[in-house]
């Protein structure tokens, strides 16, 4: 109780209950497809279906042609399409393909502007790694076809693709436009990647020669199914932009090629040499290094195995359609058979033009055995034809019995890791530590 005369206690005010924590907002799951991935894919499903219908029919009318003419597997003038009833059949399946697959198309593109977003989403490593693999084996297809799933070509820098004008390059990359600016460091991946697998198990030779050398790294990203010789062409292009565009005269040009990207940059160094107008050939005199990495100079034998196997599928009349298969190879791959550079030359290694390596420029070749260490003699030999295992080394060295294809790499312009793979050459620090010294 209160005492007499003293004014009553207000109550006492209830106790506050803690507001439970709100959850924190979902962030929207990352898309790894686009809504043009959809369509383009049901356009390739289409074309796919309606291959495999050419080559079950090519079967049948083999086997139907043999049954009747016996004599017939042995010549070579042998019919693809059946007849009759058969071939009605075929036919229509073929006919149904092609309306379902235009109908899908046509529906897709219908529904594209209803599920467009307000900002297209960025593309995920996830989509661009499949995307990379996609173009790695069909790419000259999709480039042909118009498909939405090819790959244009770009430099790019985390990512994203630069602008080839000076004010555009100096924001994107604030290091251009400072002192020191003018050495750039171009990174060429291989044969079905992209630029931003240059980063493996937390490693990138780009971002190691910024910090450590001062290089500004740029990456480019490309379609590495379509024909080396067309890339090296618009590789030339490209770099006839960058070095005009660049904030700053550029004082030191490096071009560093990841097993097809080596070949890339020697085609497009041959391309820029070549070209017509002075302005496209300017930028080969600012080019100062080549550095490639696992590249197959002389071609690779994994190609040369899948040739062989096209030559022995079309020995009998029966799996002769199953070739078809083996076509499904891109022109860049077929291109690694002999390492052909040039667009003039044939699909043959008697038919390849030599491209030596360019004058005034430092070349650097780095290669890898899976081997721990040269070994005695009967071992060094089979390390030097399993290389990396996709690359041996006389053709990653740029080694060849013919004195007009051997390279002629200088000796102290030479490295061999070993116990390192095709791919861990990107994440080796070994190779880091080399480059380092050649670059530094």
């Amino acid at each position: 109780m209160s005492p007499p005369g003293a004014a009553p206690k207000p109550p006492a005010a209830p106790a506050l209950t803690p507001t439970p924590a709100l959850p924190a907002p979902q962030q929207p799951p990352q898309q790894h497809l686009h809504r043009t991935d959809l369509r383009a894919a049901a356009q390739l499903a289409t074309q796919a279906t309606a291959g495999l219908v050419d080559l079950v029919e090519a079967v049948h009318a083999r086997i139907a042609l043999t049954a009747r003419q016996p004599l017939a597997a042995l010549s070579a003038d042998r019919p693809d399409r059946t007849r009759g009833v058969t071939g009605l059949v075929y036919k229509t399946v073929r006919g149904v393909t092609q309306v379902v697959g235009g109908g899908v198309d046509a529906l897709l593109g219908w529904l594209e502007p209803a599920v467009a977003t307000a900002a297209s989403p960025l593309a995920t490593p996830e989509r661009e790694a499949i995307l990379a693999g996609l173009n790695g084996v069909l790419g000259d297809h999709l480039a042909a076809t118009g498909s939405a799933l090819s790959t244009t070509m770009a430099l790019r820098s985390g990512g994203q693709a630069l602008v080839l004008q000076p004010d555009a390059l100096a924001r994107a990359l604030p290091a251009a436009a400072q002192p020191g600016g003018g050495r750039v460091l171009m990174l060429l991946h291989g044969l079905c990647m992209n630029d931003r697998q240059w980063l493996r198990v937390g490693h990138d030779h780009g971002a190691h020669l910024a910090r450590e050398a001062g290089w500004i790294p740029l990456y480019l990203h490309y379609n590495s199914g379509l024909p080396i010789a067309s890339n090296g062409e618009q590789l030339a292009r490209l770099l006839a932009q960058l070095v005009a565009a660049w904030p700053q005269p550029i004082t030191q040009l490096a071009l560093l090629g990841h097993s097809m990207g080596g070949l890339v940059a020697r085609s497009a160094i041959h391309a820029g040499q070549h070209a017509a107008a002075p302005e496209d050939r300017a930028w080969t005199a600012q080019l100062t290094d080549l550095v490639c990495l696992g590249s197959p100079h002389h071609g690779a034998p994994l190609e040369r195995a899948g040739h062989g196997v096209d030559l022995l599928l079309n020995a009998t009349p029966y799996s002769a359609p199953f070739a078809r298969l083996g076509q499904l190879r891109s022109a860049g791959i077929t291109d690694l058979r002999h390492g052909r550079l040039l667009a003039s030359d044939g699909a043959t290694a008697a038919r390849r033009t030599p491209v030596p390596l360019p004058a005034g420029v430092r070349c650097f070749a780095l290669a890898a055995s899976l081997g721990r260490d040269g070994g005695e003699r009967r071992h060094r030999v089979t390390h030097d034809l399993l290389g990396d295992g996709l690359v041996p080394l006389p053709s990653a060295l740029g080694q060849h019995a013919d004195p007009q294809f051997d390279l002629g790499f200088a000796p102290d312009r030479q490295w061999v890791g070993h116990g390192i793979g095709h791919l861990d050459l990107l994440s080796s620090l070994e190779v880091a530590a080399q480059l380092r010294r050649w670059l530094g």
